[in-house]
């Protein structure tokens, strides 16, 4: 007889810090943006609990219902476990820690381990996140806003509003050294991770593609664009480049994302058209290793509304 699935609540280790075990199922892995579409679910959790908030109702002080949104999103791979490497029944611990960025914003961390693999430390203390990663396990960083529209049936011009009860003094602050508000507010003014290019990395090649808004993929439960569509958005354009160059879709399903970063900048329309350019460059002395470095605009107005870069490893045909 096989185990049961994994299916237990989190469980707090300490104010701002929970846990949980997971079987991974088909609605949370794919070369699609299901995996990060259930990290942000994760996200909403950690901080639902750790901030005794209701996330899911929050208001302001108007009574308009406000948003966590995602503002800053980051994932560290590693080359045994990685966003596109899960599968079905894969056993996971993961490990969530709420940060205080005060009283607009919060920041979590989360560790995706296999289950038994930590031994008896289990706690996930920021040092480990940005300076000793395990090399085992798969890193989560995300930064999230409180937002509210600030117009009736518009995405456009949404304003911070942070939820009445919203809770945040008692949570352990981020160390300014590991603020990820610097490199987020940098790729926002400059519509890129690299405005000067990606050092020991050479060009490959570059493309530009429109994908129109799809109000069946790209929309979440309150009409805004869902966070996890700009991942499938973005991977779409970057299929696009590698059909271009003469690539597989084979092999864009075996790449391995070992780092992630992406930047939410701006909400989009019903009738939007999203502009995305794609920029490729190759590791100068490993030619398997990968960066793309990608903008998304609104076509009508040429507002940014995201930046992504992707570290990835790339295996010959």
């Amino acid at each position: 007889m096989t185990a049961a699935p994994l299916a237990r609540e989190p469980v707090l280790l300490d104010e701002s810090c929970l846990t949980r075990e997971v079987t991974v199922t088909p609605s949370m892995c794919g070369g699609s943006s299901l995996v990060f579409a259930q990290l942000g679910d994760w996200t909403w959790e950690a901080v639902n609990a750790a901030c005794r908030t209701n996330v899911y109702l929050a208001q302001n002080s108007e009574g308009q219902p406000t948003y966590l949104s995602f503002y800053y999103f980051h994932v560290k791979g590693s080359p045994t476990l990685h966003p596109y490497g899960l599968t079905f029944g894969d056993e996971l611990e993961v490990t969530s820690r709420v940060l205080d960025f005060g009283s607009q914003s919060v920041l979590t961390l989360h560790r995706l381990s296999r289950v038994g693999s930590l031994g008896g430390d289990r706690l996930l203390e920021p040092e480990e996140f940005y300076e000793r990663p395990r090399p085992d396990c798969m890193y989560v960083e995300n930064l999230n806003r409180w937002v509210s529209r600030s117009r009736a049936n518009s995405n456009q011009k949404l304003v911070e509003a942070s939820p009445v009860g919203f809770q945040h003094e008692h949570l352990p602050r981020l160390p300014s050294a590991y603020s990820p508000r610097s490199a987020a507010g940098r790729a926002r003014e400059k519509g890129t991770f690299y405005p000067d290019g990606v050092p020991g990395f050479l060009p490959v090649a570059s493309a530009h593609s429109d994908q129109p808004l799809d109000p069946v993929r790209d929309l979440n439960g309150v009409g805004l664009v869902y966070f996890a569509s700009y991942f499938s958005i973005i991977d779409t354009a970057l299929l696009g480049l590698w059909l271009k160059i003469g690539r597989s879709k084979r092999q864009f399903l075996r790449r391995r994302v070992i780092d992630h970063q992406l930047g939410y900048f701006g909400n989009a329309d019903l009738d939007s058209v999203f502009s995305i350019s794609v920029r490729l460059w190759r590791d100068a002395t490993d030619q398997g290793v990968e960066i793309a470095d990608i903008a998304v605009r609104d076509r009508g107005t040429g507002r940014l509304l995201a930046v992504a870069a992707i570290k990835q490893t790339v295996e010959e045909a």
